[in-house]
């Protein structure tokens, strides 16, 4: 692959990604350095900076990918089914959200640090996939609710990606969250991501 080739470009994206990823799994954002993702690389770390100038514009690449992998699920709900139920797609589309947890867990983080610190060329390709998943979802509910009004449908839009923020808080608990919700009496029902957004869709349709 020649130096500064296009597929060498994407390939050293792709690894500096992976990287990011490897070590998101069992570190906060905020303990994550770019030290440490290079430290994952088969290159040095200074070469990250031809491709990345800070650990958010890292992050946001992770988050840009995550928005695409979900899409790829969505156009495949929109494609190959020709009628559902409002109860058949609420379960699919609850299921989609179900199988992209870093996803959620990155909707979780601090956006504002993320997209504040980072180009205005890489926040734009973020917001190209973000805005692909929003049109999908409404292609999607437009074809299996056709009764739904456009404002009805854009409400439920900025209703159902607003509440998709608030997942992953409510659904991945520590055993000491736990802990302190029963020293401070609060009868919380805990449930799984499909339970609450399959819940929450079926409300919305």
């Amino acid at each position: 692959m020649p130096k500064g080739s296009p597929e060498r470009t994407a390939a050293r994206k792709e690894e500096i990604i992976n990287a990011c990823e490897k070590l998101y799994q069992t570190m906060s954002f905020k303990d994550i350095t770019l030290k440490e993702i290079g430290n994952e690389t088969s290159f040095s770390r200074p070469t990250i900076y031809n491709y990345y100038q800070t650990k958010e514009e890292i992050f946001l690449a992770l988050f840009e990918r995550e928005y695409v992998r979900w899409n790829e699920e969505l156009t495949s709900i929109l494609e190959k089914n020709k009628t559902l139920s409002k109860k058949q797609l609420a379960k699919k589309l609850a299921t989609s959200i179900a199988n992209r947890e870093q996803l959620l867990k990155l909707l979780a983080m601090n956006n504002y640090d993320m997209e504040a610190n980072s180009r205005p060329e890489l926040l734009t390709s973020f917001k190209v996939a973000y805005g692909e998943s929003l049109r999908i979802v409404g292609r999607i509910i437009s074809k299996f609710c056709p009764e739904k009004p456009a404002q009805e449908l854009q409400t439920i839009l900025y209703v159902f990606f607003p509440f998709m923020f608030g997942i992953y808080p409510y659904t991945s608990v520590t055993d000491k969250q736990k802990d302190a919700m029963e020293q401070a009496g609060v009868n919380f029902v805990y449930q799984t991501v499909f339970e609450l957004t399959n819940n929450c869709l079926l409300k919305l349709l």
